[in-house]
Formats: structure tokens, sequence, C-alpha cells
């Protein structure tokens, strides 16, 4: 039985100190002793504060994207040795947000374009984080479009093909993969239950035929977009979904222990 995986993404979010009291206050929420697998991805600054007051429990601290280079001129890149060193077990790859894909935008269109992330792109980072033993987090989903037009499965299979190009089933044993709706991420619409539960388990039979049936059963899929207290426990439910990469709800410490125990 696989087991539950609840991961927090601050996003751009919590300066170091409001970090640090925010995960003091969810180590004295969360049983350290819970059967949930948990893990916070701050922002690059707030991992060394993060990882500090993790330090002895079984919490774990991952970072929220990556560079696939070792080194160089790359300014504002960090690379996955310097977040091996900071402490990180684990990285998300491919949000739809580094993608350019957003459910709910920000930013002036004419902007949009500097979120470059191709599927290209998140195959050489997987690969540069799995050289360094860290865990990736892929992410996958489809943009209210695309759901419209009838193409979820075909735009998910896409994005899986493309970031495991030259990855083995060995390779990935230990990584995860989260189905993320674009259009779920901070609107507050959440995908149905019994449909994320349909596109989870598609995802496992895709990553099936990529790399192998054994890996793939093995392979924690987990469900994001608007997960929050009041629907984490059924979410959570459903067989295909096993856990959640949460946003919004993870900034709040008490609101975060209680998907956690939804779990």
């Amino acid at each position: 039985m696989r087991k539950k995986l609840v991961v927090g993404n601050w996003k751009m979010n919590m300066t170091r100190a409001q970090a640090k009291a925010a995960v003091e206050s969810l180590v004295q929420l969360v049983d350290p002793k819970t059967e949930v697998e948990v893990a916070i991805c701050p922002p690059f600054l707030s991992i060394e504060s993060v990882v500090t007051v993790f330090s002895g429990t079984p919490f774990q601290v991952g970072a929220q994207d990556v560079f696939w280079m070792p080194s160089g001129a790359f300014t504002g890149c960090v690379s996955t040795s310097m977040l091996a060193d900071a402490g990180c077990e684990l990285c998300i790859v491919g949000h739809s947000e580094t993608r350019g894909r957003f459910g709910k935008l920000e930013v002036p269109a004419t902007t949009v374009a500097y979120f470059a992330e191709s599927d290209e792109t998140v195959n050489l980072k997987i690969k540069a984080l799995l050289a360094q033993s860290i865990r990736p987090i892929l992410c996958v989903g489809e943009t209210l479009e695309e759901r419209n037009e009838g193409r979820t499965d075909e735009v998910i299979a896409a994005q899986l093909k493309g970031a495991f190009v030259g990855i083995t089933a060995a390779d990935y044993k230990a990584g995860v993969v989260a189905y993320e709706p674009v259009w779920a991420i901070g609107t507050g619409k959440t995908c149905d239950n019994a449909e994320a539960n349909r596109v989870c388990g598609f995802i496992r039979e895709q990553l099936r035929a990529i790399l192998d049936a054994s890996t793939a059963d093995s392979i924690r899929i987990l469900y994001g977009g608007s997960v929050k207290p009041s629907n984490a426990k059924d979410l959570f439910a459903q067989p295909e979904i096993d856990g959640g990469l949460v946003g919004g709800a993870s900034l709040d410490p008490k609101d975060f222990s209680e998907v956690i125990q939804g779990a």
C-alpha cells in the first residue's frame, strides 16, 4: 500500500521569520508519529529556516524549482547540488506556473512568456535531480480551455512522455507525480473527486507504459488544486490519489495540519 504524501508549496510567500514561525506551529500541531509523509517547499531563501526547525522530526523540506546545470553563468538560478547542500530531499518540477499556464492570471498577459518552462526543460531538471538523489515531484495538468475541448488525457499524456525521455523505471522509482488541473490552481475550484481519481488513474496507466507496471503501481500520484481542510479527506480517500500538493492551505499551519489529518 502506498504511503500518503502531503506537500505544502508555499510559492512566493513567507519571509524567513514567518517561515520559521509557521513550521514551529506546524510541528506542534502534527503528531510526529503520523503515518502520512509530510514536506514543505518554501521559497529558496527560507529553506534553511525550515530545515533547522524540522531537524530531528520526520518532516521533510523540498524546493519549488531548480536549474539543470551544475554551475555556470546562469544568473538567478539554483543547482541541484545547492539544494542538496541546503538539506532538500524533494523538488517540484514542471509546475503550471513555471510553464506559464495560469488558472488565475495575476501578471500582465504580455509577460507570460517570462515563464518559459517546457517538457524539455522539465526532463533536464528531473535528470539533474535524480543524479543528486533528490526526489522530483513532476506536475502535469490541463488548462480550462484544454478540458473544455476534451483534450485532458491528450495533454497529460504528452507532458508525461516529454518529461520521461531517457528516464528508466529504476531511475524514477522514488519519484512523485502530481496532477494539478491548471483551472483549479488559485481559483477556489476543485476537480470533482471522481474525475480527479480518474485522471490520476490515467496517469498511472501512462506510467505503466512509459516505465513499467511495478514501478507505476508504487509511484505516488498526488492531487493539487484548491485542496483545503473541507475537501481533503474525500479527495484523499480516492483509491488512485496518494496525497496532495497543497498551495494556499499550506500557508496556515492549522489548515495544513487539518489537510494532513484528512490524509
